[in-house]
């Protein structure tokens, strides 16, 4: 796991990156000194070429190379050669002990002045994504791999297996060395699919060295949706007025046999019993199968029919394809209800619509006793701007009960506020009772007199943690959805932000405000935000500024946000006081040290539009497909479902080191996404370290021929 090194830390890295120098020639006369162009690694065997520059500028610019380090001496080349000349090394065959090798530049005008860089001779290592994964029977999934150091050939050698025996359907493209396919159509049950590649210049491959390798394991299923699933989906009817539906369905190899759903329609609540239904494997592509299809759910009423992506943990991204209207949501395998015990709180956020039809958002937290008790518990809210229509000035208490789960699996809640009572129905979603994998509930408002109608999710808090400044002290991505100028179209955002612990809070954002694009920081040069947090209280609420741009002369301020946590750097965000209600949640970066490299997003993900604030915005569900074939190029392709007559997506991509990047799509129209990653994992500690990204969300900000209006908020998960 890595996340991004402090801004700070950064900018202090690449000031200490530079080399260091010393000179004579003492006097009024300015020294002469030589910095070495920095290179941090190098792999065995590779050739690369060392620069120096020497000050002033006047002075001649000839040096002298050599090469020194504790393995250096002894017979042959241990440290690998320098050409004293030019500068071209060449690193040894073998990692010499210890690995550090130290380039000295020499002045000829003045042998006293030297310049030096410290180098890691590093192993290359694989990774090869999805890590691990079911493969349905017949299926095709793509694998791709990656090699680190970042500039080391990314030329493989593949292996697959089944039960050790080499797999009956696999091959290499032909075209890009770090893509494969595998077709699972063998006899073995269980993770019997060990998929590996190595670097073709490792002789030993990872047989010999499994520690440079991480191999791939599948498991082959009769079909990748199979149990008890808890969903949620949000979206618009065919009139464009807001809908929610919130429920459970059993699956058995891909049949649906039973379930249940709570609906919210212009018309108010609703339930349905899910007599039957199914899912798919698409036919449409060839090269990925596995992991996308049609899910339908026979309810009587829609949505009923939804064009769904899977990813490796075999979640369902899903969007409607029924005609009826739009949306988006998410299904997952429900976990076991005996982790909803003992006193647990629970930070949500929900989003909704009042008695007009315009956008409410809720956060807060939700303590439960163990003995069917709600109590003190917290809520704010935003309602078209206003805070004070659902329970009284925000924040408002909460006490209340719960029960459950009823013969449909679900449970129900009672919430008490000063000015309302609120019921809700609830469903066991993914997670356990572990900090890093919270348990979460899809929840949905079950009143027929419910105004605002309002869904969301429950995360279970961690207990461990306590909720003040300091707690959060790191990185974190923020996605937000909200309502454009004017009530009209859509206002998203993403933010990167650390905080330090002591109520610091700076970074950057990208905006997409009804097609009006901002930046901040606004160019290359200009500052990173500066804005402030602080804790309100001990039980998880917090107060952040975010948005606004403060390079705008005079420069707009923030925005007055309220978040909730479920963890350190996790929660939900709530907008406190626009029109806009922006709604979303914080996720950390991930953990570890060291910057991205731009090679590390290789790999298969399920992509799919999260809620949309606007009817307007189109869903999106698709496979992306992100590969490296070296030589700095980063492609993108892709599967859009349904699928369209100008198949496939094709683009390029670009990543930073602080995780931030662009998508940029050339067919089947010129678009381009900023991205943000989060969640990482896979790390090695090789002179990086180097990391799997699992996660990152998407945010379209297309400007020309027109600029795009009604974006959506796209997460994408390996």
């Amino acid at each position: 796991m890595i996340k991004t090194l402090l801004f700070a830390g950064a900018l202090l890295s690449l000031a200490l990156a530079t080399g260091c120098a010393k000179g004579g020639n003492g006097g009024g006369t300015q020294p002469i000194t030589v910095t070495v162009s920095p290179q941090p690694s190098v792999y065995p065997g590779q050739t690369t070429t060392f620069t120096a520059t020497v000050a002033p500028a006047s002075t001649s610019q000839v040096v002298s190379w050599s090469l020194s380090g504790t393995a250096c001496t002894g017979g042959g080349n241990p440290c690998g050669t320098i050409n004293a000349t030019t500068g071209a090394y060449v690193a040894p065959a073998t990692v010499p002990t210890p690995p550090q090798v130290t380039i000295t530049a020499t002045s000829q005008a003045d042998p006293s002045a030297t310049g030096t860089d410290t180098v890691d001779v590093v192993d290359i290592t694989t990774d090869v994504s999805p890590s691990s994964l079911s493969v349905g029977s017949g299926l095709t999934q793509q694998f791709t791999a990656v090699a680190v150091p970042d500039d080391a050939p990314q030329t493989f050698t593949w292996t697959c297996t089944a039960s050790n025996v080499t797999c009956a359907n696999f091959h290499v493209d032909p075209n890009v060395s770090g893509l494969a396919y595998y077709t699972g159509n063998d006899s073995c049950s269980g993770s019997c699919i060990q998929i590996s590649a190595a670097s073709t210049l490792d002789p030993n491959g990872c047989t010999a060295n499994p520690k440079f390798c991480t191999t791939a394991k599948a498991s082959l299923v009769s079909s990748r949706v199979n149990g008890t699933y808890a969903f949620r989906f949000s979206g618009y009817d065919g009139s464009g007025n807001a809908t929610s539906v919130v429920g459970t369905f059993t699956a058995t190899n891909g049949v649906i046999t039973s379930g249940f759903e709570d609906e919210l329609t212009s018309t108010g609540p609703a339930q349905h019993t899910i007599t039957g239904g199914s899912y798919t494997p698409t036919a449409s592509d060839p090269n990925n199968s596995n992991n996308a299809g049609t899910l339908t759910l026979t309810t009587g009423a829609f949505p009923n029919t939804f064009q769904v992506v899977l990813d490796g943990a075999g979640d369902i991204e899903m969007i409607e394809a029924d005609s009826h209207g739009m949306g988006s949501g998410i299904a997952q395998i429900s976990s076991n209800a005996n982790l909803l015990k003992g006193d647990q709180t629970y930070a949500f956020g929900f989003t909704g619509v009042d008695a007009t039809g315009k956008r409410v958002g809720y956060v807060g937290v939700l303590p439960l006793n163990g003995s069917g008790s709600i109590v003190a518990g917290q809520m704010d809210t935003n309602d078209n701007g206003a805070t004070s229509n659902v329970c009284g000035a925000s924040p408002c208490s909460i006490t209340g009960a719960y029960t459950g789960p009823n013969a449909n699996g679900a449970w129900h809640m009672i919430l008490n506020t000063s000015g309302s009572t609120l019921g809700f129905d609830f469903f066991i979603a993914g997670g356990s009772a572990s900090k890093g994998n919270p348990l979460t509930f899809f929840a949905i408002s079950t009143d027929l007199t419910a105004i605002p109608a309002v869904s969301g999710t429950m995360v279970l808090q961690d207990s461990t943690q306590t909720y003040n400044a300091a707690a959060f002290k790191g990185t974190s991505v923020s996605a937000l959805t909200g309502v454009g100028v004017n009530g009209a179209n859509t206002n998203l955002s993403l933010t990167l932000g650390t905080t330090d612990g002591n109520g610091n809070f700076t970074g950057q954002f990208d905006q997409n405000n009804a097609g009006t694009i901002l930046t901040v920081p606004t160019s290359p040069s200009a500052a990173l935000f500066a804005y402030t947090y602080a804790a309100s209280g001990t039980n998880g609420r917090y107060t952040f500024n975010m948005l606004g741009n403060p390079d705008a002369s005079p420069a707009v301020p923030a925005l007055p946000f309220v978040l909730y946590a479920s963890g350190a750097n996790r929660g939900f965000l709530l907008d406190q006081s626009s029109s806009s209600v922006m709604t979303g949640t914080m996720n950390p970066q991930g953990s570890g040290g060291g910057t991205f490299a731009a090679s590390e997003l290789p790999g298969t993900y399920a992509a799919a539009t999260t809620s949309s604030g606007d009817p307007a915005a189109t869903p999106l569900a698709a496979n992306l497909l992100l590969t490296s074939p070296g030589s700095a190029v980063y492609n993108v392709f892709g599967t859009p479902y349904p699928p369209g007559p100008t198949q496939p997506l094709n683009g390029s991509y670009t990543l930073s080191d602080l995780g931030t990047g662009t998508i940029a799509l050339t067919t089947p129209s010129v678009k381009n996404y900023v991205i943000y990653t989060v969640d990482t994992s896979g790390c090695t500690k090789q002179s990086g370290p180097v990391c799997t990204i699992q996660d990152f969300f998407m945010m379209d900000e297309t400007t020309t021929p027109n600029p795009e209006q009604n974006a959506a908020i796209i997460f994408a998960k390996q």
